[in-house]
């Protein structure tokens, strides 16, 4: 058993169970550039969820590398203080998320569950076991949990044309098959979307000067080689801005002052 009071965020391993996570990767809220939008929706559900207020489970999802699962553990590292815990578990484990559940619902602290990279492929129906922590069974869902998914797709669950065989028209109304209403609706489950989307070139060097504001360095050159790092790997999220800062930092020609 995990002792709480000095622990603040778990994996958990299908082999092990919950295992306390030493070397938290804490993440400064104020890092992450260009994302205020998001930062507020976040920040606002998840201290409405502390202070025992109405919260939705939360589905961050947009393309990659445009600070999805950094903001997670940014709200997490602003409110850890705050009785709020974290645990991560991959989406292959979701059916011993029952047992979790079980762990901790009369714990004291309030629990986010993490799922990073959510999605269904194949024809997997692994989704089921969110529905104890989303809707309930018989027993109640539990009021100290909520799932925050990161994923790249906003419709977690695969679609295939085939599934669209059993759609009807009747008098001019559209009537879903069973199955594609079940796969949308588990979206649907998600109280609060947040998107995720690439900028413009503005917006991606305005991350790049965060980087390197402690840099007294030519900006043209700066710009012009940012601009050219993001244009060869055909991106201009926070990523690829911080990965060029990560491969450029001491290439760059400083100011002669």
């Amino acid at each position: 058993m995990i002792d709480w009071t000095r622990e603040y965020a778990a994996i958990f391993r299908a082999d092990k169970g919950l295992i306390s996570v030493k070397d938290i990767d804490f993440v400064d809220i104020n890092d992450l550039v260009g994302l205020d939008f998001q930062k507020s929706e976040l920040i606002k559900n998840t201290k409405d969820f502390i202070q025992d207020k109405e919260a939705n489970h939360v589905l961050l999802w947009g393309e990659m590398g445009c600070g999805k699962s950094s903001l997670v553990k940014a709200v997490f590292t602003k409110f850890h203080a705050d009785n709020l815990r974290l645990i991560e578990i991959f989406y292959d484990d979701l059916k011993y998320l029952p047992l979790i559940i079980d762990e901790l619902r009369d714990c004291k602290f309030k629990f986010i569950i993490y799922c990073d990279d959510l999605s269904f492929e194949n024809g997997s129906r692994d989704y089921k076991y969110l529905k104890p922590l989303m809707q309930g069974s018989i027993a109640k869902p539990p009021k100290n949990m909520l799932i925050y998914a990161t994923s790249n797709r906003r419709h977690l669950v695969s679609e295939y044309k085939h599934d669209n065989d059993d759609v009807s028209v009747l008098n001019g109304e559209i009537h879903y098959a069973d199955a594609v209403q079940e796969k949308i609706s588990l979206s649907d489950r998600f109280g609060l979307w947040i998107s995720f989307y690439q900028g413009n070139f503005d917006e991606y060097l305005k991350i790049v000067d965060y980087y390197f504001k402690d840099e007294n360095i030519d900006k043209k050159e700066l710009y012009d080689m940012a601009k050219s790092y993001a244009t060869l790997r055909a991106s201009r999220s926070g990523r690829t801005a911080k990965q060029f800062y990560l491969s450029y930092k001491g290439r760059i020609r400083r100011n002669a002052n």
